[in-house]
C-alpha cells in the first residue's frame, strides 16, 4: 500500500520507518489523524468585510449611502471626491491610504471589481464567491438607504423610452426642488449626502431619463452651487448693513454726548409732558426732577466716552 507522503511530515515518516512493525498501532494512528493536521487556509469573514470596507465603506458612520456610491451604482451620486481617505484601523488585511490611490474612482463597479481582487489578495483562502456571499447584501442595503435598487443602471435602461433632455429636466427640477426635498432655495439639501439622496430619488421615479442623469446631476448640482452663493452673499449683505446702521447710531449718540444736546432734549420733554408747571423759571423743583429723570444720558455717554460700549 503506497501512502501519500503529502500528508505526513519528515519526523513522522521517519518514525513509521524505525517502528513499523514494533508500532503499527501508532502507525494507524498518525494515518487517521494525518489528514486532520494538514494545513488548510480558510477564510475569514470578518477580515474579508474589513478590507473591503476600507475601499467602499469610507464614512459609512455618516453615510448609509457610502457602499452604494463607491462600489454600487453611479445613479446614487458617485464616488464621492472629497472623502477618499481610509477612515478604518490600519491592519494587515485592510488597504491602506496609499493603496486606495490606485482604486478606479469614475465606476463604483470598476472600484468592486479592483477591492475584490485586492482584499482577496490580503486574505488567504477568500474567493470571490466569498466576496458575493460577504458583500453584494450590504452593498444592497447601502443602495437602498440611498433610496435606489442595486440594479437601477439596468432598470433605467429598461425603462427608457425615448424622453427628451429637456423632458427629463423639467421632470427632475420639480422632484428636487420639491419642499420635501431640496426646496426651490436648496436648503433642504445643505449637505452633500441629502443632495445625493434626493437626486438618486428623483432619478428613480424620472422613468426614462437614464442617458441624462449624469449631464443633468452636473447642472443641477451647479445650480444648487449658485444658490448657496447667493444666500451667503444675502447673509453676508445683511450682516454689513446692520454693521453700518450700529456704527452710525454710536457716531451720532457720540455727537450728541459732546455738545449734551441729548440730554437738554431729554430734559424739556420731560419738562413738557411731566410737570404740572412746565419747569417754569419760578419752579425749579421741576427742573430738579426733570434733570433727575435724564440723569441716564450722562452715564451713557460717560460709557460712550471712555469706550465701554
Amino acid at each position: 500500500m503506497i501512502f501519500p507522503l503529502r500528508r505526513y511530515g519528515v519526523f513522522d515518516i521517519v518514525y513509521i520507518q524505525k517502528r513499523m512493525k514494533k508500532n503499527t498501532l501508532f502507525f494507524i494512528i498518525g494515518l487517521v489523524l494525518g489528514p486532520i493536521t494538514a494545513d488548510a487556509a480558510t477564510c475569514s469573514v470578518a477580515n474579508l468585510r474589513r478590507c473591503l470596507d476600507s475601499a467602499c465603506a469610507i464614512g459609512i458612520s455618516s453615510n448609509p449611502a457610502a457602499r452604494c456610491q463607491y462600489c454600487g451604482q453611479a445613479a446614487a451620486g458617485g464616488i464621492p471626491k472629497s472623502t477618499l481617505k481610509n477612515t478604518s484601523l490600519p491592519s494587515k488585511n485592510t488597504l491602506s491610504d496609499k493603496e486606495l490611490k490606485n482604486a478606479p474612482t469614475d465606476s463604483p463597479g470598476a472600484r468592486y471589481v479592483w477591492a475584490t481582487t485586492e482584499c482577496i489578495k490580503k486574505n488567504a483562502g477568500c474567493t470571490p464567491d466569498d466576496v458575493t456571499d460577504v458583500y453584494d447584501e450590504l452593498i444592497s442595503a447601502s443602495c437602498r438607504a440611498a433610496g435606489i435598487s442595486a440594479s437601477i443602471d439596468k432598470t433605467l435602461d429598461k425603462t427608457h423610452q425615448g424622453k427628451t433632455l429637456s423632458g427629463c429636466q423639467t421632470d427632475i427640477a420639480i422632484c428636487i426642488n420639491d419642499e420635501k426635498r431640496c426646496g426651490a432655495d436648496f436648503a433642504g439639501c445643505a449637505t452633500d449626502t441629502l443632495f445625493d439622496q434626493y437626486f438618486a430619488e428623483c432619478g428613480v421615479e424620472s422613468t426614462g431619463c437614464g442617458e441624462f442623469l449624469g449631464d443633468i446631476r452636473t447642472d443641477i448640482a451647479a445650480q444648487r452651487k449658485t444658490a448657496a452663493a447667493d444666500m451667503e452673499k444675502i447673509l453676508a449683505d445683511t450682516v454689513s448693513g446692520y454693521q453700518t446702521n450700529r456704527a452710525a447710531k454710536f457716531t451720532a449718540a457720540k455727537n450728541a454726548c459732546a455738545d449734551d444736546a441729548a440730554r437738554q432734549q431729554c430734559i424739556q420733554a420731560r419738562c413738557a409732558q411731566n410737570m404740572p408747571n412746565k419747569c417754569a423759571p419760578d419752579f425749579p423743583s421741576e427742573r430738579a426732577a426733570a434733570t433727575l429723570l435724564c440723569k441716564f444720558h450722562e452715564l451713557a455717554c460717560d460709557r460712550l466716552t471712555k469706550g465701554d460700549i
